[in-house]
């Protein structure tokens, strides 16, 4: 491990305060290296980050995703007892429910993979769910799968939970500081300059979220992050009506699939995936947006018709051509980790980034890690697309 040599030199530097840099700050401290973390924003979180609105689950369909989130899901779970710090932590589950014969048989052969994969899921018949879940519209209904391990949390509190962790750590963070190129010693990234100054480091990780992209260009690399815009709601608090998060993978006019969630504090909140998608990093909520999410959270859940909305927001989703991140080094350019593309899952996913990139840094890579990188590579095809992403 190496020690802070000079003012404007650090072990590693972090590009992005956010769902990956934060944690990824708060591991690479704990594990006593020199970490610099520089975003362009008032304070940590401030992007992605706190629009999104806490999913957190191990259920996916690709073992890469699955051990990054098993990672994160213990991170979220053991964080405020080791800690003591609030985050909203709650282990409600995942449900994806089946009201179509191809998503019943999609989620039903995929939970044979998915335990053989050592994850914690049942496929439900319509009975077992509506006694899991009573409140689902039972019409059409043919059953789905159940995750109880998966949970949620509070993004903004995790991310200053994170933050003041690594902080104490030793780790330091640059806030209203805008990096504006690298710094190269031929193929070797080894810094970067912002507009304040310059600092040094044997490696520099992009996790700068809808932003890379034009990053990455700066030194002719070409990342395949397209952000794109995603809205959410939430409503009023009412008394705890069910607990996983639901996800509806019908399509609508609009929208790709649905999912919402009921809050520890009773409010729901809902997001809907739009179709086509809204390229571009718009921050404004739309007028289009809850008239059709509401109709849809009403479909899935009828008792919920007479709920208050309280508040409608969007944020960035950074999506890669086949809906998975990228992570690693990029062959000819050493010093450089990418951490970027996280397809609007870097919240869920943070924890167990953070631990990976620590991984690399320290040269600490066990056999699970190779497989995560082997798949999540920046030079891979990108040819095919998760399917619960």
């Amino acid at each position: 491990m190496m020690a802070v040599i000079g003012q404007n030199t650090f072990d590693i530097i972090i590009i992005g305060g956010g769902s990956i840099g934060a944690p990824t700050a708060y591991y690479l401290a704990k594990a006593g290296l020199s970490a610099l973390v520089i975003d362009q924003l008032p304070s940590v979180g401030q992007s992605s980050n706190k629009h999104a609105i806490g999913g957190i689950r191990a259920t996916h369909s690709d073992p890469a995703k699955i051990n990054l989130g098993k990672s994160s899901l213990e991170a979220f779970a053991s964080w405020e007892t080791l800690h003591g710090d609030d985050i909203e932590w709650h282990q409600g589950g995942y449900s994806f429910v089946a009201y179509t014969q191809e998503h019943a048989e999609l989620l039903q052969d995929l939970v044979v993979w998915q335990r053989q994969n050592d994850l914690n899921i049942s496929w439900l018949d319509q009975g077992d769910l509506l006694a899991e879940i009573p409140h689902l519209n039972p019409k059409d209904l043919l059953g789905g799968t159940f995750s109880p391990e998966d949970g949620s949390a509070s993004p903004l509190k995790a991310a200053f939970s994170f933050h003041k962790q690594a902080a104490q750590a030793g780790a330091r963070f640059h806030f209203n500081e805008t990096v504006i190129d690298f710094i190269m010693e031929g193929s070797r990234v080894s810094g970067v300059r912002t507009d304040r100054g310059q600092y040094f480091s044997p490696w520099v990780i992009n996790a700068a979220g809808g932003w890379a992209k034009p990053l990455s260009a700066k030194i002719g690399l070409h990342v395949p992050v397209e952000p794109d815009s995603h809205e959410a709601a939430i409503t009023e608090p009412v008394a705890r009506i069910f607990h996983p998060m639901i996800v509806d993978m019908r399509a609508r006019p609009g929208s790709a699939n649905f999912y919402f969630y009921q809050h520890p504090t009773g409010k729901i909140i809902f997001c809907m995936t739009p179709d086509p998608p809204i390229l571009g990093t718009h921050t404004i909520a739309s007028s289009a947006f809850l008239p059709k999410a509401a109709q849809r959270l009403v479909e899935v859940m009828p008792i919920l018709r007479h709920i208050r909305v309280r508040r409608v927001w969007r944020g960035v989703y950074p999506m890669t051509p086949d809906g998975s991140p990228i992570i690693g080094q990029v062959d000819g350019l050493e010093g450089l980790l990418l951490a970027v593309g996280m397809c609007g899952q870097g919240f869920m996913f943070g924890p167990g980034v953070g631990q990976l990139l620590t991984h690399i840094v320290l040269n600490e890579l066990d056999e699970a890690d190779k497989i995560i990188l082997q798949s999540l590579t920046y030079h891979r095809a990108f040819t095919t697309e998760e399917m619960l992403k």
